[in-house]
């Protein structure tokens, strides 16, 4: 991360659809516009005010795009960290200027409802070159549905996971990648 960047946390509502785009040769991104607008208790008048609405651009890259595309709907409260920067263009009516934010995080404001989490998980088979974590792994790599998966007690130290040789056998540390833990 650079020294000087512009780093902010943005609450508000998706103000549009929530657009994927992944072409061949392409790092996948999707993209939304957000609408955030400042509220202030007036004490004076003894009613809650509205400031102006501003609207931005978020994009978020590789695997976190699939994630967001499937999780967020126009409507919805969503907060939003990343990086601020601006994207220039040319309009019939002269040069104009949006503010983008470059998504690092992404998720559903939960003062305004409730959501379910579900991991998404990769094997070893998904990475393109063979190693995973790389960012050709992190481009081409699908979510995995794990909805299915039994929850893992609390008796596992954190940094362990299950064996395959059987139910409740722990080892140490897992380098590679994730896999489903199973506690009989």
């Amino acid at each position: 991360m650079s020294t000087h960047s512009l780093d902010l946390t943005l609450v508000g509502w998706v103000g549009s659809d929530v657009r994927h785009f992944n072409g061949p040769g392409t790092v996948p991104f999707t993209s939304f516009r957000m609408a955030s607008t400042r509220r202030w208790f007036d004490r004076r008048e003894g009613a809650w005010r509205d400031g102006r609405t501003e609207w931005f651009t978020v994009k978020i890259w590789r695997s976190g795009a699939l994630n967001v595309a499937e999780s967020l709907r126009k409507g919805d409260p969503v907060v939003v960290h990343g990086r601020l920067s601006t994207e220039e263009w040319q309009a019939d009516d002269g040069p104009r200027t949006s503010l983008v934010v470059e998504a690092s995080a992404v998720g559903h404001d939960l003062t305004f409802g409730t959501s379910r989490f579900a991991r998404t998980v990769s094997t070893g088979a998904d990475a393109a070159d063979g190693e995973v974590g790389t960012d050709a792994d992190d481009a081409t790599r699908a979510p995995v549905d794990v909805t299915g998966f039994v929850e893992a007690g609390d008796d596992l130290v954190p940094g362990e996971h299950v064996d395959d040789e059987g139910p409740g056998v722990v080892s140490g540390r897992v380098d590679g990648p994730l896999a489903p833990v199973v506690v009989a």
